[in-house]
């Protein structure tokens, strides 16, 4: 959703540098977000930004959108709607979900690699389009710029760390399959424990 946010700013010609520009613009804004794992989309009034989002050009501008205190609270609440709006089981990533956006949810997981990983990921998904050097910056400066304004690089009490330097894609996803069915056979015999008391 930041990354929708920053395309709009962008789009619409407003600095970035201009908080209350910013806010303002973000507030009016309507953001359509598909939560179909299969085929997520984003979409700012009626305007499919889904590939757009993820060009460099919003990657060096969106910590400056994240770091908005006003911009988060905004945002914060419309992904708080989503979640309420969704049917049970949906999955939401973001560096402060699972601390500040649901901190209730039934199953919380933080997910790591080494830095270098992260970069080398980034530069594949970005298939060469950017050098080396602005990869690096994107991926190790954005997290010190959003470290201030967000608690991403622990994990909260009851979230769940899954290290993904070493792991394919799908093997980060049975690890957290695994997990889900795990705290749910939990939660399950909980239930019946406390109904045969």
């Amino acid at each position: 959703m930041y990354r929708a946010a920053t395309w709009l700013v962008l789009d619409s010609g407003v600095d970035t540098a201009q908080p209350d520009l910013v806010t303002k613009l973000i507030a009016g804004a309507e953001f359509q977000i598909g939560t179909d794992p299969s085929g997520p989309t984003f979409a700012v009034g009626g305007v499919d930004v889904t590939a757009a989002i993820r060009e460099p050009r919003i990657s060096a501008a969106v910590s400056t959108v994240a770091t908005n205190l006003d911009v988060r609270r905004l945002l914060i609440g419309r992904q708080r709607e989503i979640i309420a709006g969704s049917r049970p089981g949906i999955v939401v990533e973001g560096r402060d979900i699972t601390t500040v956006v649901a901190p209730d949810a039934q199953v919380r997981v933080l997910l790591v690699a080494d830095p270098q990983a992260r970069i080398a990921r980034r530069k594949s998904e970005l298939g060469g389009a950017v050098g080396d050097a602005e990869v690096h910056d994107q991926v190790i400066r954005r997290d010190r710029d959003d470290s201030t304004v967000a608690q991403f690089h622990d994990a909260a009490p009851g979230v769940e760390v899954v290290d993904s330097t070493e792991l394919t894609l799908d093997q980060v996803v049975d690890r957290i399959d695994a997990l889900i069915d795990r705290v749910l056979r939990v939660e399950s015999g909980d239930r019946v424990g406390q109904s045969g008391a």
